[in-house]
């Protein structure tokens, strides 16, 4: 019985790695998410007399809601199309749009939009905090993504096909 050399080198995977869509289907949610809450009360008076919408207190959240929409289907693209499964630069996009948006949630709860110019004391309600929810899994899962193989393999003892036609080419002239 043969035993393998302890220096031989060991074979290399061929296969193209893909990026898991585990990440992706977590920014999904939180963007869907996120997507509803400007449909919900996003303030109201202490008495409950006066209640606003995220439509209704500011533009930018509707605005950071549709462009999640574009950055998830520009991402499920990539998935379907990119040679790994992903676009990394696409995908931190994403991320940092749903850091900000967060962000932005955040200090609209600490001190609510809109109120001073009309006059309302306004305190925040529960859209709110579901906007935060939804940009927060947003965020994490276009993180998750983004640590997922796009086109480094080479780094991860992992083969590109290409590389391989490139050394036989090289080595039959």
């Amino acid at each position: 019985m043969a035993t393998a050399e302890p220096n031989a080198p060991t074979p290399r995977d061929t296969r193209v790695r893909t990026a898991g869509k585990a990440g992706l289907g977590v920014a999904a949610a939180g963007i869907v998410v996120f997507n509803v809450s400007p449909l919900m009360d996003w303030v109201q008076t202490e008495d409950g007399s006066v209640s606003r919408t995220g439509y209704e207190t500011d533009s930018l959240v509707p605005f950071i809601a549709y462009l999640g929409l574009g950055l998830l289907i520009s991402m499920a693209y990539a998935a379907k199309r990119a040679r790994r499964g992903q676009h990394r630069g696409l995908t931190l996009v994403s991320m940092a749009v749903g850091l900000a948006a967060t962000v932005q949630c955040i200090a609209f709860a600490l001190n609510p939009m809109g109120g001073l110019e009309r006059g309302d004391d306004l305190g925040t309600s529960l859209g709110v905090y579901v906007g935060i929810l939804g940009a927060a899994l947003w965020a994490i899962g276009s993180g998750l993504l983004a640590k997922e193989v796009e086109g480094d393999d080479h780094e991860l003892g992992h083969v590109d096909v290409r590389d391989q036609d490139r050394t036989r080419t090289r080595s039959t002239h």
